[in-house]
């Protein structure tokens, strides 16, 4: 009985997690326009890979490269540049980046919640004036998306994906909804969900590694790792190394 009594209560714990044999993975929180860190970062990732043993390396990008930060144009130049040269690189769709999708579309709801999550500087980024931006309605801002955003940006961010799985790791955007099988997951709760998902106190089906919610540092709970560390007004982008049952962090500060 004394033995039953002392376990309540006890916080959970997160069973051991792995990366195949040979394998290493860096996954990169939420960049948000900040081309600067984005360059800074992925070279440190080059230097941390070149200084441990030879393996098979995969960068999964976070999702919401786009909005906020001042670059969103050059920060997609670059991965659609990467993505060419290294098609082990992969990319999920955030819920910055599924808007974007919707406004180029001219969807007029989708171009009103583009304009409310940080759009403006997305459409600042492609060369737009920002006195033209401030006097546009919503049709004529749909009709300089499409003259000023090049169609290969369109074509990259629509083939990012939802998911990704390596070993006893799931990547997603912004989580996945407790109690329902990976397979089964919706998109939308992929790419917007918070509370069920961060509020969950148990192990599920995969450590889950998401950007979405923004943390001071990684946020390693039972269940998921957040990789967020809100670039856009930290100055701090982040990425979580994995190989083995080995975790660690990568960082590119403003702050140096």
């Amino acid at each position: 009985m004394l033995k039953k009594l002392l376990k309540v209560g006890r916080a959970p714990v997160a069973p051991t997690t792995a990366i195949p044999n040979g394998e290493r993975v860096y996954a990169i929180g939420d960049v948000h326009g900040c081309a600067d860190l984005l360059d800074d970062l992925l070279d440190r990732i080059d230097a941390d890979d070149r200084s441990r043993a030879p393996a098979r390396t995969t960068m999964i990008f976070l999702g919401d490269l786009v909005d906020r930060g001042p670059a969103s144009a050059r920060v997609l130049e670059r991965l659609r540049t990467l993505a060419a040269e290294r098609p082990d690189t992969h990319f999920l769709l955030g819920n910055h980046e599924e808007v974007f999708l919707e406004a180029l579309k001219g969807e007029p709801k989708a171009l009103r919640m583009f304009c409310r999550i940080g759009g403006r500087e997305t459409i600042l980024s492609y060369g737009i004036d920002a006195a033209d931006y401030d006097r546009m309605d919503y049709e004529e801002l749909h009709v300089a998306m499409r003259e000023r955003i090049p169609a290969d940006h369109q074509a990259f961010l629509e083939q990012f994906e939802n998911m990704v799985t390596i070993g006893d790791y799931a990547f997603v955007h912004a989580g996945v909804r407790p109690g329902t099988d990976l397979a089964s997951q919706r998109g939308a709760d992929l790419r917007w969900i918070r509370n069920p998902f961060l509020d969950h106190d148990r192990a599920l089906e995969k450590m889950i590694v998401h950007g979405h919610t923004i943390s001071d540092g990684l946020d390693e709970q039972v269940h998921r790792i957040g990789v967020d560390t809100g670039a856009y007004d930290t100055g701090v982008l982040s990425a979580l190394g994995l190989e083995g049952a080995a975790r660690w962090l990568v960082q590119a500060r403003r702050d140096g």
